[in-house]
């Protein structure tokens, strides 16, 4: 790591001595693997900066300090705010604002002794072509975080995502599109396996070379992430666009990563009287970053292989992400063994199929030096020991096998949900479906919503989705038992309301 990459935040009590602060970061530092010879400054709050704990801990440590007011930290948004210390100083980490108000990423949140916080950002040099004379915003750490108001406020929230219809309730989960009963046994096994490692750091190497192998790619054209997520992230942040555009409705996180990291983002709206199909031509020409997901989340489309090369030309990036792919039976319409298409970027996860959204294992298929630009974004060892040894093991040839059982298992049972859901002439279905999911229409979705969480079942609402509205439902593919129950609910929750034609 080259010098003066680091910033150290710091917030502290009145009356910390140098001592505690110094320790505290030194401490600090240390777990992480860091050094202090690479830290640029102790980045605290004006009114602070001249204290001698934090005056006299910059002097002890060789660095100078790096004063911002309440205001700039207030503008900030940090992964781990206290509502108590946004109350006294209007931000809700001085430490965590503090060390990202520069900007950059956060390598370590807050850490806390009795009177002193501190928390570690490196900081990231500018890639691309700038839009503007405005060099943009690079992305944070607190990017990956629910903002309490998207920056396009009057538009949809992108930072809702299924897992928030769920969490901390006894419901069945129709809402995420992680399959049930995984991971399976073998797979808890090998990443168990794993924790015995943990003291050493982690080495990517022959998961990338399994991942590699797995497509007959070199392992250049291979990049390691944590989840897909991440690798929208590090797009937005590493590669240059001048004019981004994502086709909607679509998994909104590239949007909000590319938002995040400063880009204006155009949309390609695609209509339901047109399935959600995708004409090339509806994509501007000036578009030189386009993001596709195929099949393409929340509307189970399977775009054609063909369509979506002719989206790729010299001069643009095309990032397809195929992070359902697995699902789909034989994998038809992947482009992710090409090598052939201009700028392709392809993403993958390995959370959906295998259940391991909670680990976060994904991985990046692009040209060697797309892939060297996003390395180059990444924060140091990104992806942990047991997602490393996940990754391996799913994609070896007894998993391949079992996924692909499980893509058939998957279009079976999706077919006997669409046989059901056909059944109700309130429901209006966007298909064909290819995804282990269906996007339905119907009148007074919130409400039907609403009433089928009171029978014990969880939906995706659409309306964060852009191009969709609150008439839309995303549904999860269960097994057969599951579908019936449902089917059996939705038929409740419709009772009562007023009937309506298909709409």
């Amino acid at each position: 790591m080259a010098r003066d990459v680091l910033v150290v935040g710091v917030g502290a009590r009145r009356g910390a001595t140098a001592g505690e602060v110094v320790g505290l970061v030194l401490d600090v530092l240390g777990a992480a693997g860091l050094r202090m010879a690479d830290v640029s400054a102790l980045a605290t709050l004006d009114v602070r900066a001249e204290e001698p704990g934090i005056a006299g801990a910059a002097e002890r440590l060789g660095v100078p300090v790096r004063p911002y007011s309440a205001g700039a930290l207030a503008r900030v948004r940090v992964p781990n705010p206290s509502a108590a210390l946004r109350a006294l100083v209007a931000t809700g980490s001085v430490a965590e604002a503090a060390a990202l108000a520069g900007g950059g990423e956060l390598l370590v949140p807050k850490r806390k002794s009795a009177s002193v916080t501190c928390a570690v950002a490196r900081r990231v040099p500018f890639s691309g072509t700038p839009a503007s004379t405005d060099r943009a915003a690079p992305f944070t750490m607190a990017a990956m975080l629910p903002p309490t108001k998207q920056p396009d406020s009057a538009g949809p929230d992108l930072r809702h995502h299924g897992d928030a219809e769920v969490r901390g309730l006894d419901l069945t989960d129709l809402a995420v599109n992680v399959r049930t009963g995984t991971p399976p046994g073998w797979l808890r096994d090998r990443i168990a396996g794993s924790l015995g490692s943990l003291a050493a750091y982690p080495d990517g190497r022959p998961a990338r070379a399994a991942v590699a192998a797995r497509h007959g790619l070199p392992e250049e054209r291979v990049l390691l992430t944590a989840g897909a997520a991440e690798a929208f992230v590090l797009i937005a942040r590493a590669l240059p666009a001048r004019r981004p555009y994502v086709v909607h409705p679509q998994f909104t996180e590239p949007e909000a990563a590319l938002r995040a990291a400063g880009h204006e983002v155009g949309r390609v709206l695609l209509r339901p009287e047109e399935g959600f199909r995708l004409d090339p031509a509806a994509v501007p020409e000036e578009a030189d970053l386009v993001v596709v997901g195929n099949p393409t989340n929340p509307t189970s489309v399977l775009h054609p292989a063909d369509t979506l090369e002719r989206l790729a030309r010299p001069g643009r990036t095309l990032v397809v992400d195929e992070a359902f792919m697995d699902a789909v039976p034989g994998e038809r319409e992947a482009l992710c063994g090409r090598t052939d298409v201009p700028g392709l970027v392809v993403l993958r996860s390995l959370t959906k199929t295998w259940g391991l959204a909670g680990l976060r294992i994904g991985y990046v298929l692009a040209d060697p030096a797309v892939v060297a630009a996003l390395q180059e974004a990444q924060p140091l060892w990104p992806v942990s020991s047991p997602a490393l040894a996940a990754a391996e093991a799913c994609v070896e040839p007894r998993a391949l096998a079992e996924a692909a059982d499980a893509a058939d298992r998957i279009a079976v049972d999706r077919a006997h949900l669409l046989a059901g859901l056909a059944e109700f002439s309130e429901v209006r279905v966007a298909e064909p479906a290819a995804g282990p999911f269906v996007l339905i229409r119907l009148e007074r979705a919130g409400e039907v919503r609403e009433r089928l969480r009171a029978l014990g079942f969880a939906a995706r609402r659409g309306d964060t989705f852009p191009g969709l509205g609150a008439e839309w439902l995303r549904l999860a593919v269960r097994d057969r038992a599951t579908t019936n129950r449902f089917l059996q609910a939705l038929d409740l929750a419709l009772q009562g309301l007023p009937r309506q034609p298909r709409i």
